[in-house]
């Protein structure tokens, strides 16, 4: 009968014994599967309420020469999509409406600050949380 000891031995033994090819196939596909999780989709625009909407035409006037809304890829500022849904933005930090607020009116690195009454701040959150 084997030991526990044993046993964890021939268990690493019996890991080390796979051949380095197909291990390295299994991290090649296990990266790939990683890479591959989608955003949720954004919003369809049929499907805004009356804030989001204002926050869209918010956002074209105050953002969308640097943020594309509905990519991840960045235009002169990081692409939009599901920036309320993942847990950090490109700084690293929660996406909390507190957050995004503070770099919006205060500005951030490169973005400018970008002034807002508390009611285009409103909708333009509202608008940012159906990207």
């Amino acid at each position: 009968m084997y030991h526990q000891s044993q046993m964890r031995t021939r268990s690493f033994a019996v890991f080390l014994a796979v051949p380095t090819p197909l291990l390295g196939l299994v991290g090649v596909l296990a990266a790939a599967l990683a890479g591959c999780r989608s955003l949720p989709p954004s919003k369809p625009e049929a499907l805004w309420t009356p804030e989001e909407a204002r926050g869209a035409q918010v956002y074209q006037l105050k953002c969308a020469r640097c943020h594309y809304p509905t990519t991840t890829h960045g235009l002169h500022g990081p692409g939009l999509q599901a920036l309320t849904k993942v847990k950090a933005m490109p700084s690293g930090a929660p996406p909390t409406d507190e957050r995004l607020t503070q770099v919006i009116l205060h500005g951030r690195n490169m973005m400018p600050s970008t002034p807002l009454t508390d009611g285009q701040l409103s909708d333009l959150l509202a608008y940012l949380h159906s990207l």
